[in-house]
């Protein structure tokens, strides 16, 4: 039964309060229909006590009661007045109404009313579905006490309370129907904004749009919903920007080693080769995809992490001169360019991991050899609560104008510089290092060159 009513309940949030309305409406109809005609039945029954209480005065008028005995007396209107009417001397019949079908039950009916003697009314059914009322009042006098009883048929008034019951059922039927129509258009035009902020969130969601909606010109619940759409579109725009990231990120990192590939495969084929120099081929390529395999898992460990909100680091420590050596020999430097290890010791530790230490330093070594006229230097050495990286170069620095864009994803001092990088290396080196409580700046104090800053947490 219950999985029936679920399967008949409208589907729409318009016909569940159009059906809400209805039901409601529709009680509230059948108790005032109800009252309404309990109270319209009751002062139609209090009319016909009155009349026949009326026609019972009348017709006192003509019973004489002051004389040795009760007697009733001839009038102009008896024949009208005797219409229905009996009339009692205590409890002997004196006169009654020519005879009907129904004569017995009515004749029993007011004899009962007449021994009573207080003057009350009682219904009689007198043949289906005929109903009559009977109403006494009585009047005493010398020779004794004279009943007079006095009856009327009740269907004309049955009949109009049918019709007024009829009617006013009519018109609760039309009342709901009307509610029903009502309720509906009025429930569509206070969801149609609902249903416009939905179709514009659809939209601004795919489209990744900078248009919100705002808690202006709404009433407060539209408010209370554009306030929540607002939300989660710049959480759909969060992961829009982090998914446009981390493409950006793989394509940058994966290009250096994917270069060293293809340069060695197209160094491979330009003539035959030995045994040795095949080996040594691959050994490069195996060497350049184990680096983008560690690329692409730093990466996505670090997008992971963003996602879940959890620090990127995992407890540990990593020595840092072994890292920055393997960084530098396999830097593939110019002839021109020399890359130098400065480090206070073989004991310096981060509190990082090595692939991400790794991903952290590489750009700003890779822009510092990029640059460089011929030295390249890369010191590290203790600070207050960390572990500070210097990458610095001796080639022409970072322009001035340049200086407020150069963490900018997809930033470049000079895009015509004959140089294949996208600009998503410097801020994806600060990226990563924020994401352990660390920091990448540059150096601005520094002339000689460019001076770039990695500061980490200690290990």
């Amino acid at each position: 039964m219950t999985r029936l009513l679920r399967h008949l309940a409208p589907r729409t949030l318009r016909g569940r309060l159009s059906l809400v309305a209805l039901t409601t409406a529709a009680l509230l109809m059948a108790v005032l229909t109800a009252a309404f005609n309990i109270v319209l039945d009751r002062h139609l029954r209090h009319q016909v006590d009155a009349e026949l209480g009326s026609r019972a005065d009348a017709v006192a008028t003509t019973v004489d009661t002051s004389g040795p005995r009760v007697r009733v007396l001839e009038t102009v209107n008896d024949r009208l007045l005797d219409a229905n009417v009996w009339i009692y001397s205590g409890t002997r019949l004196l006169e009654k109404p020519r005879a009907t079908a129904a004569e017995r039950t009515l004749t029993e009916a007011a004899a009962r009313l007449a021994v009573r003697g207080d003057g009350g009314c009682t219904t009689v059914r007198a043949g289906h579905p005929q109903a009559v009322r009977l109403c006494a009042r009585s009047r005493a006098g010398s020779s004794g006490t004279a009943t007079v009883v006095t009856a009327v048929d009740l269907a004309p008034y049955r009949n109009s309370a049918a019709a007024v019951l009829l009617g006013s059922l009519a018109l609760d039927a039309v009342m709901l129907a009307c509610t029903y129509a009502l309720t509906r258009l009025a429930v569509g035009r206070a969801l149609r904004p609902v249903r416009t902020m939905t179709d514009q969130a659809t939209e601004w969601s795919a489209a990744g749009s900078d248009e919100r909606f705002g808690a202006a010109h709404h009433p407060a619940e539209l408010a209370s919903l554009g306030a929540s759409l607002d939300t989660l579109l710049d959480r759909i725009r969060t992961v829009l920007g982090h998914e446009r990231q981390l493409t950006g990120e793989l394509s940058h990192e994966l290009r250096t080693p994917l270069t060293r590939i293809i340069i060695e495969l197209d160094w491979w084929r330009a003539r035959p080769r030995s045994a040795a120099e095949t080996r040594a081929t691959h050994e490069v390529i195996a060497d350049a995809a184990q680096a983008m395999r560690t690329i692409c898992d730093t990466l996505l460990d670090d997008a992971r992490a963003e996602a879940r909100t959890a620090a990127t680091a995992v407890p540990g420590a990593t020595a840092v001169e072994p890292v920055l050596c393997r960084l530098v020999d396999r830097l593939g430097a110019p002839e021109q360019v020399r890359a130098v290890v400065d480090t206070a010791g073989p004991e310096l530790a981060a509190g990082v991991r090595p692939a991400l230490l790794e991903r952290i330093v590489d750009p700003l070594l890779t822009n510092a050899v990029r640059y460089a006229r011929s030295t390249v230097t890369v010191s590290a050495r203790p600070v207050p609560g960390g572990v500070r990286i210097s990458v610095t170069d001796d080639g022409p620095g970072v322009p001035e104008a340049f200086v407020g864009d150069l963490f900018q994803p997809g930033r470049r001092a000079d895009p015509e510089d004959g140089h294949d990088g996208a600009g998503l290396g410097l801020p994806l080196a600060r990226r990563l290092a924020r994401g352990v409580g660390g920091e990448v700046s540059h150096d601005r104090a520094y002339t000689s060159g460019a001076r770039f800053l990695a500061d980490l947490p200690a290990g």
